[in-house]
């Protein structure tokens, strides 16, 4: 069994983006912020590109006519300190999760309720120039409605906004953010507050360049920016994420790993290491990457426990693989990222466990029908399928013997 789960493989890793090309090093308010999801670009190499889920067929919700209805407020840590980046807020209706804005800075937000991004990131979206808007009628806004914050290292709120008097009276004042017991990682590196008044105004132009999309000018002053001060973790970012989406992956590589040795509790360039080894097959480092990545932050990388079931069922650490698989699963609330199931599937049938192995691709396909390699995981499911059944008459037969 283990070669046919081997081919399995392929079909994983074909025809999938390992990355998103063409989203900026990170946000512009002075940080590189959070490392974006990767999406779906046509290029070969990513094992379940996370972002790949496009606008999930939902459309419009309708109720264009409708008047707008603004929310505002303000978001706040509870231990005082400034955000180390914008906060994200996703609207949840009936079941559906969009992204309806972020905040600024300095937590302050104010937003038309009725409309907001397709699911996914906003900001991968604005990024990559596809971002879309949707409208959701007044009387829908009666539905049993959330809007929820979240920012990674903290625990997300949620704060209900399906009433007459969150819709007459829209100011929803401060929430509140309380950070998580034993996370240790950083979206934000802290040696940015170290560096130099020079080299900060070199890393501020280079993130102005990627905002009006000129990648020489942005990598002349990143490397201004690492030059003037060789510890400027999220500079080093910066400049693996330019040579990252002009195919330079061998200098990417370089780059976060001088980002690594600069500052090794920020996440975002062990991220981008995990995908290119992932594009790589190098089922080694992606395990090693994203395990790194649990270990500083267990809460917010959903695709870390991704990467870390691809990787380790490489390495025939079936039993890793699976319980990361689930995991990935469990907190992946969004849906955005398809291929967990699939993944499951494959380590259940590296397993043995066939039944449960078939049940598990099923569900993906019935989940994802238009998936480029459609065709060829059916044939994978069927084999599985068919071994399930051998496996189920064996135990027939057993049966009957012993009686």
């Amino acid at each position: 069994m283990r070669a046919l789960a081997m081919g399995f493989v392929t079909c994983l890793v074909a025809g999938h983006a390992w990355g998103q090309i063409g989203s900026s090093p990170g946000n512009t308010s002075g940080g590189p912020g959070r490392a974006n999801t990767p999406t779906n670009t046509g290029t070969t190499g990513g094992l379940g590109s996370v972002g790949s889920l496009g606008s999930s067929g939902m459309g419009s919700m309708g109720g264009v006519g409708d008047r707008p209805i603004y929310i505002s407020g303000k978001v706040t840590l509870s231990d005082g300190a400034a955000l180390p980046e914008p906060v994200k807020i996703e609207r949840i209706c009936g079941g559906a999760t969009r992204v309806a804005t972020h905040t600024d800075m300095k937590g302050r937000f104010s937003f038309d309720l009725t409309r907001s991004t397709e699911i996914g990131d906003a900001s991968d979206q604005i990024a990559s120039g596809t971002l879309r808007t949707n409208r959701m009628s007044r009387d829908r806004m009666t539905m049993d409605c959330e809007l929820r914050f979240s920012l990674p290292g903290f625990r997300m709120e949620n704060v209900p906004v399906g009433s007459d008097r969150f819709l007459d009276n829209p100011d929803l004042g401060t929430v509140i953010l309380h950070r998580i017991a034993n996370v240790e990682g950083l979206t934000v590196s802290a040696t940015a507050s170290l560096a130099p008044k020079e080299a900060k105004k070199a890393y501020e132009k280079g993130m102005d360049a990627v905002a009006k999309k000129k990648p020489a000018e942005a990598q002349k002053y990143f490397a201004q920016a690492v030059e003037l001060y060789p510890r400027y973790a999220a500079a080093w970012f910066a400049l693996g994420r330019l040579n990252e989406e002009q195919n330079k992956f061998e200098e990417a590589q370089k780059s976060y790993g001088q980002a690594i040795l600069a500052d090794a509790k920020f996440i975002p360039p062990h991220e981008r290491l995990a995908w290119i080894a992932l594009r790589d097959t190098n089922w080694q480092e992606v395990a090693g990457q994203s395990d790194t990545i649990l270990s500083l932050d267990p809460i917010d990388y959903p695709d870390a426990y991704y990467l870390s079931g691809v990787g380790n069922f490489q390495l025939g650490k079936l039993d890793v693989a699976e319980k990361n698989a689930r995991e990935a699963m469990t907190r992946d609330t969004a849906h955005r990222n398809p291929r967990a199931p699939y993944l499951l599937g494959l380590i259940l049938a590296q397993k043995r466990d066939f039944a449960a192995a078939a049940s598990s691709i099923r569900a993906f396909l019935e989940q994802n029908p238009n998936e480029p390699d459609v065709s060829a995981i059916r044939q994978q499911l069927a084999a599985i399928e068919q071994a399930a059944e051998q496996v189920a008459q064996q135990a027939a037969q057993q049966g009957a013997q012993t009686k």
